[in-house]
């Protein structure tokens, strides 16, 4: 299904063509950004490409390029909106990560000083030898 025009059980593809109603910020010929039906914050955004792929290992880079302009333009545009104090940009592939609904997408979620949510990463502290085998590994897949 990568790069299908619209995918007719996928509730983003819906949004695109209309049928399913939602509160549309800004369309393109590539992409579309909407607020999210289910806010992590005020000013929750969601951007989307226009044809449906799954993941962001599945979406041309020319048609990438042109997403991650509109999810700079969008998160700008959303802190301003929210009076936020920064936004995180979120971005989940396939079910073990976190992805809900199988169209790429990336999150806007507008943040507020001491608004009690938190984000970490990295909380673990590698091995040394763990460290160095993923840094050959991932290489190699380069």
């Amino acid at each position: 299904m990568n790069g299908n025009t619209i995918n007719d059980k996928c509730i983003f593809c819906k949004i695109i063509s209309g049928e399913v109603p939602s509160k549309i910020l800004y369309s393109d010929e590539i992409s579309v950004a909407f607020l999210d039906a289910f806010p992590a914050s005020k000013g929750h955004c969601l951007i989307v490409p226009r044809k449906h792929y799954p993941t962001l290992l599945d979406i041309p880079e020319t048609e990438l390029k042109a997403l991650i302009a509109i999810v700079q333009k969008i998160g700008s545009a959303a802190m301003k909106a929210a009076k936020a104090d920064g936004f995180n940009v979120l971005q989940n592939n396939f079910p073990a990560a976190g992805q809900a609904i199988p169209h790429l997408h990336f999150h806007i979620v507008p943040r507020f000083k001491d608004d009690g949510k938190k984000l970490h990463l990295g909380s673990l502290k590698g091995e040394e030898e763990e460290l160095k085998k993923l840094e050959s590994e991932i290489k190699r897949h380069l």
